[in-house]
């Protein structure tokens, strides 16, 4: 460790995951030295047309890519990884996780080419690693997916611990206990700051075992009479253990579904964090070879994407696997906010087909637990570390701010208590912790193979577009006089049906060739003068008539 200097301090800035659900990413920094802990991507919202994906903006780390020493990853989701492929390419640093977070992230990086560049390097809950000034420990955590920890980073200003989602689950279906013990110990220590999951701050009480949902499932499958559809998140890896030991128990054949849990169940299998009976996976193609009620079905579609396996079924849409009258069809997850009108609509055409179809909250179906801890047991995590500042991290400002108010409760000083949103930063210099500036931050827009190229002014063209259409107008003008050789062509696209507003499309013609002739009248005969006039006339006219303001785009050659 080395030794403390006075004028350096403990830097601490969300660069993504504050104040928002996704794109986890945390930096801290003493000194010359700079630690990431996660680095995931979010998908976007209704109003990012075209676009993929969301990553967090990571210019700070490119600037000073020099102190960066490695990414240390919580556990293997997507808003936790989904990032790397994109951080990788700009800033080659080693990444550290454990055994199936790692199996994971080097899938993502064959994807992407970039397996053989980057440096890959396994942990356990019990590794130490130093980082210039800063070493790094680990302690294992409860969620939602196996090899989960949370991380503890020693700095010689104090000891700044990351719990990564989290939740005490005394039964944990593979029986792998939180360590209660080591998260005391570090606490006895002394904790300077403590970035704690946020996400179920609202909740009260207790979240459940996720062992609850096991005899729930295997109801489910005894009374189903005919085959069992189970849609859930492909990262869910002891729900889906579960799935398997219930198809087991009632004697069904399972096949899997859908890209993403295709490759979970190849990555956990392998590992070996999933128990699949010999025998019992079954390709699709032999779904329908099968008496009805000796079949199972592990599908993505938990959110009704658009694209995913349960939607494609549910519109007969789908190549290997159709819904018959009196299939059962469970939805074992909570809708995300946003995503109300997919799974509503999947339902709606589920049952169209004569499926029977479990969906809901989680309290309500037995189906479904959640992953993060509610507010009793983010209250025990706070009196584990005992923290002198808090730092609520991962979920919207109202999660956040909840969590401010249950650190509160148990004894944390409101004035040491932070909420950020990303980009701004936390600076703690002898004992003494304040909000300082800003760093750079926001959403990097992934759309294709283009990182960061369509911005505000893109999304707002696309929205026009996808509004009030788009208007073409093309003239030819003599080079020598300026008067009009050809056109003007009208050319509509979303706006008007050309056939059926042929009068409006004629007078539209006029209005430009009128504004033409008289700029030209004044000598008037700039480009972008032209362009701009023939614009703003036919937009007024257009919006009298029609109310609509389309994209209006004039192209002007000369002869």
């Amino acid at each position: 460790m080395s030794k403390k200097n006075n004028q350096d301090k403990v830097i601490i800035s969300a660069l993504g995951g504050a104040g928002e659900i996704g794109k986890n990413m945390y930096m801290v920094q003493y000194a010359n030295d700079i630690v990431i802990v996660d680095a995931g991507l979010k998908f976007p919202e209704e109003e990012m047309l075209g676009i993929d994906v969301v990553i967090p903006d990571i210019t700070y780390l490119t600037e000073n890519r020099d102190k960066v020493r490695a990414i240390l990853v919580t556990h293997g989701h997507e808003d936790h990884i989904g990032g790397l492929p994109y951080v990788l390419r700009q800033l080659n640093v080693p990444v550290y996780g454990m055994r199936l977070t790692l199996g994971l992230i080097e899938n993502k990086l064959k994807e992407a080419g970039l397996l053989g560049e980057t440096k890959r390097i396994l942990i356990d809950p019990d590794s130490e690693i130093q980082f210039g000034a800063i070493k790094a420990s680990f302690f294992r955590t409860n969620h939602s997916i196996p090899d989960s920890v949370g991380i503890a980073l020693e700095t010689p200003e104090g000891v700044v611990v990351h719990t990564g989602d989290f939740k005490f689950d005394h039964t944990p279906v593979n029986d792998r206990h939180a360590d209660i013990q080591r998260m005391a110990e570090i606490g006895s220590r002394g904790v300077l700051a403590l970035l704690s999951d946020s996400t179920n701050a609202e909740r009260s009480g207790f979240t459940p075992s996720e062992s609850s949902i096991g005899s729930e499932m295997t109801s489910i499958f005894r009374n189903a009479k005919q085959r069992v559809v189970v849609a859930t998140f492909a990262s869910n890896v002891h729900r889906i253990q579960q799935i398997i030991e219930a198809a087991a128990e009632t004697r069904r054949k399972l096949t899997v579904i859908g890209r993403s849990m295709v490759n979970m169940v190849s990555i956990a299998s392998e590992l070996g964090y999933l128990n699949i009976p010999e025998g019992m996976l079954i390709e699709p193609e032999e779904v329908n070879k099968l008496p009805a009620d000796r079949v199972a079905i592990l599908s993505t579609g938990s959110q009704g994407e658009p694209m995913s396996a349960l939607t494609r079924m549910a519109r007969s849409a789908h190549r290997k696997v159709d819904i018959l009258p009196g299939d059962t069809v469970v939805i074992s997850a909570n809708t995300i906010p946003g995503n109300e009108r997919y799974v509503g609509r999947t339902v709606d055409e589920l049952m169209r087909l004569g499926a029977h179809v479990i969906y809901g909250p989680g309290s309500v179906t037995g189906v479904h637990v959640s992953g993060h801890g509610s507010a009793e047991e983010l209250k025990l995590m706070l009196n584990l570390m005992r923290p002198k500042f808090f730092i609520p991290i991962h979920g919207e400002y109202r999660m956040l701010r909840s969590h401010g108010l249950l650190a509160e409760s148990v004894g944390i000083e409101k004035e040491n208590i932070f909420l950020v949103d990303n980009g701004d930063t936390v600076e703690i210099q002898n004992g003494v912790a304040r909000k300082a500036g800003k760093i750079p931050s926001g959403n990097v827009l992934i759309d294709g193979l283009g990182v960061g190229d369509v911005g505000n002014i893109v999304l707002r063209d696309r929205k026009l577009l996808s509004q009030d259409g788009i208007l073409v107008v093309v003239v030819t003008l003599s080079k020598q006089d300026g008067a009009i050789m050809s056109g003007p062509d009208i050319i509509s696209r979303g706006f008007v049906y050309v056939r059926e507003s042929e009068g409006l499309l004629e007078e539209a013609n006029r209005i430009v060739t009128g504004t033409l002739q008289k700029l030209m009248s004044e000598n008037v005969n700039e480009w972008a003068s032209l362009k701009t006039n023939v614009k703003d006339s036919l937009g007024r006219f257009l919006f009298e008539q029609t109310r609509r303001r389309p994209m209006i785009l004039p192209i002007i050659m000369e002869v």
